[in-house]
């Protein structure tokens, strides 16, 4: 009989709640309209019209354009921390992480205190599989910012990859504390009480987990596959058959339901 898995490719595909795709808000001043009205040549010295150009068309998902006019308003102010930042993620953006981490690290520089630089650094060391740089940025943007949940929901990632399975829960306990209503949290931490054989503490997890988004339907593969483990055949096959009806079309799923159900 072919024994089913955890589907713990979820943890990486939730990663995305947490990803630097929007540019940092507050950074376009009041006056863009105007600013945006006049002739380019007017301000074609001017860091701040540039700035605003580069914002619209990350905006627009130009980022080729929008690192262009941030690199122009690096070369007219060098100390622009925001510019640095900003093209930082239009560079992840074009999965130009490496690029990315050069210009994060250029905002720290600029401005050591800038919580949401070290986290969108540890996003793009995340990429490159650098889990210990990503670990050691995630902490330093929680330093700065204790309530800053997608910090902890993306240490807790860096950690499973490194398999430090008890350091991730505890930041996905944290991440939970902070925002209860968080069922990727909930699910990722099940999936790693499985892997601790934590049977019970896992399907708590899917548990309300399914109550924040009953039609996922690999939740209910996963806390089928815990029941299992428990002894409880028939709770087991009842969520097997859920998940199958929201479209779980696994074979080794499909599979278990025929030798057990």
């Amino acid at each position: 009989m072919k024994k089913r898995t955890a589907f713990i490719g979820a943890i990486l595909s939730l990663l995305p709640i947490g990803q630097p795709i929007l540019i940092k808000s507050g950074l376009v001043v009041s006056s863009a309209g105007l600013t945006l009205s006049v002739p380019e040549g007017v301000f074609a010295k001017d860091a701040n019209y540039y700035f605003q150009r580069a914002y619209k068309k990350a905006e627009r998902g130009d980022h080729y354009g929008a690192i262009s006019d941030y690199t122009k308003v690096i070369e007219l102010n060098p100390k622009d921390a925001e510019a640095y930042y900003n093209r930082g993620i239009s560079k992840d953006e074009l999965k130009d992480y490496y690029g990315a981490i050069s210009d994060y690290t250029k905002a720290i520089e600029l401005n050591p205190r800038d919580a949401e630089a070290y986290y969108n650094r540890g996003y793009a060391k995340d990429e490159l599989k650098d889990y210990y740089g990503a670990i050691s940025d995630y902490t330093k943007a929680i330093e700065l910012d204790p309530r800053d949940q997608a910090a902890y929901f993306n240490r807790a990632y860096s950690k499973d990859q490194l398999k430090d399975y008890s350091g991730a829960i505890s930041d996905y306990t944290k991440a939970i504390e902070l925002d209860p209503r968080d069922q990727a949290a909930y699910a990722n931490r099940g999936i790693l009480k499985d892997e601790l054989k934590d049977y019970y503490g896992a399907i708590s997890d899917y548990t309300k987990a399914i109550e924040l988004n009953p039609r996922d339907g690999i939740l209910y593969k996963n806390r089928s596959i815990s029941k299992e483990n428990i002894g409880d055949i028939q709770g087991a096959c009842i969520d097997a058959k859920k998940a199958v009806s929201l479209g779980d079309n696994s074979s080794d799923n499909k599979s278990w339901i025929k030798d057990n159900c």
